[in-house]
């Protein structure tokens, strides 16, 4: 082994739901490549330990906003460059690993596992040999293709994912670690994988809230653990009628004994913890949420339009919540409580806005071009308040004052999380009356704005209420779909053959 091991970086990241009429292309993927990877992550900068104890080698990596399911166009094209490129860098010189950059909740058009299918096209070109170290998000899926595929992977342990970055680096340093061990020959570590038959969704998970805060309190001591590696909990991704949705714990080391005990005990206090999940803020119908709000005296009071949130993979274009909003008698005047709503797309919409000028009144249509299975588009008269060009997502941003509420459209859907994007806007969260935004769970920013919260369980492509999206294709009896087993759930960690074995067809998950 040289003194400094190579290591290539590919990947593709989209949280994807099934149950949303959008689609992800591969320009929304914003593919980088080469040096471009480097940069992103300082953590591989020169100078750092990483940086310095591993020559990185970029092929290419896609972080997509979540949305609909990939078109098969956009993976092919996309996992046809990774490969290309990854061969390329294999004709230059000797790779000895790779990180595996990915979210985990990614599906595409006629695929039941496109993250495993990616990392057996990228085993092709780099070989067995390669030791592959995968970073991914706690709502992702593991099937036990993936994880035969990979050799180390670990993902997030907060959620909200303040730890994101550190999760990534956590992935790069176990990597580092094993290719420059003096101890290291061709063994690979163990992996005991174990299923577990529940899928919530993130808003009943949060690390902000009990279970999840002490079950994910437990990940570091088992990590702890003489002979292990890495622990990891992925709660999974509720909203992809797919067989590999359900939470999974994996624990991986040189001990075979030691990661097997450590990822049973994960699993049987996920399991016995289930009946324990609650949402992570009090929920309620829209009206329900509205009345609670103006009935409060604490402001600003946020609510969560939590069907279509686009960073859970909604289309962010249903207009079902801001056409009942418009509609109340409290916001007609313009006097009235102050409501900001983040946001709707309209294309056409923010470009008529955009020509007319900050105070012109304009009437635009906007919403539902994607999704409008539960409203169609809605049409506003309004003041334009703010105009803003560039943003990465949404291209053009404006404001409409409609009423008492301060409508944000954008020409391309865009989650807002910061208090920033809404003060570049000319809008003063901190003073409003109510901040309604597309979002589950509040993002840290937001989530110290807020005096008061209430998540509404509104419709759309990411629904909270699982069992009326009409799952079909996941392995039952699943909880909380099912609340009566006929038998408990057999939780014993299976080990995963090592990535230079055959996978046998019979394993049984």
């Amino acid at each position: 082994m040289p003194k400094h091991p190579v290591i290539a970086i590919a990947g593709l990241a989209c949280e994807t739901s099934t149950f949303s009429p959008a689609r992800t292309a591969a320009a929304d993927f914003h593919p980088r490549r080469g040096r471009e990877i480097i940069d992103r992550y300082a953590f591989l900068h020169s100078g750092t330990p990483l940086g310095d104890k591993a020559s990185w080698e970029g092929a290419l990596i896609g972080h997509a906003l979540p949305g609909g399911v990939v078109t098969r166009l956009a993976f092919e094209g996309l996992a046809n460059e990774i490969v290309t490129r990854l061969a390329q860098i294999c004709e230059s010189c000797t790779v000895d690993g790779l990180w595996f950059d990915i979210h985990g909740a990614m599906c595409v058009e006629g695929m039941n596992d496109a993250e495993a299918e990616l990392l057996q096209r990228i085993r092709v070109v780099i070989g067995s040999r390669v030791i592959v170290s995968a970073s991914m998000d706690l709502h992702g899926n593991v099937s036990p293709q993936l994880a035969h595929q990979t050799d180390l992977i670990t993902c997030y342990r907060m959620a909200p994912h303040e730890d994101e970055l550190d999760t990534k680096e956590r992935a790069c340093r176990n990597l580092v670690g094993m290719l420059t061990s003096k101890d290291y020959t061709s063994n690979r570590p163990f992996k005991a994988w174990s299923k577990i038959p529940i899928l919530l969704p993130g808003e009943q998970t949060s690390t902000r809230a009990e279970p999840a805060k002490g079950l994910y309190e437990l990940v570091p001591q088992a990590e702890s653990t003489r002979g292990v590696i890495d622990a990891a909990i992925w709660v999974g991704y509720a909203w992809a009628d797919e067989p590999r949705s359900h939470a999974v714990v994996m624990v991986t080391g040189w001990d075979a004994e030691a990661v097997t005990q450590q990822a049973h005990r994960l699993a049987t206090q996920f399991w016995d913890s289930r009946e324990a999940f609650h949402f992570v803020a009090p929920t309620g119908t829209l009206a329900e949420c509205i009345e609670h709000a103006l009935q409060s005296d604490r402001r600003p009071f946020f609510i969560s339009d939590s069907g279509d949130n686009p960073t859970a993979g909604g289309a962010g274009d249903v207009t079902w919540t801001l056409a009942r909003v418009l509609a109340r008698p409290e916001f007609q005047a313009t006097d009235g409580p102050v409501v900001v709503y983040a946001s709707i797309p309209g294309q056409q919409a923010a470009d008529t806005i955009a020509r007319a000028g900050v105070g012109a009144t304009v009437t635009v249509i906007a919403g539902a071009e994607v999704d409008s299975i539960h409203e169609g588009p809605i049409t506003m008269t309004g003041r334009v308040h703010a105009i803003k060009h560039g943003d990465r997502d949404a291209i053009i941003e404006c404001v409409l004052q409609v009423g008492s509420v301060f409508v944000v459209i954008t020409k391309l859907r865009k989650p807002y999380h910061h208090e920033s994007d809404f003060t570049e806007l000319n809008l003063a969260p901190r003073s409003a009356d109510i901040v309604m935004v597309k979002i589950g769970y509040l993002e840290p920013e937001l989530y110290e704005m807020a005096a008061d919260w209430r998540l509404a369980l509104t419709p759309g492509g990411v629904d909270q209420d699982l069992p009326r999206l009409g799952h079909c294709r996941i392995h039952r009896p699943m909880w909380p779909f099912d609340k009566s087993f006929a038998k408990l759930p057999d939780l014993t960690p299976r080990l995963i053959p090592s990535s230079n074995e055959a996978f046998p067809d019979n394993f049984q998950g």
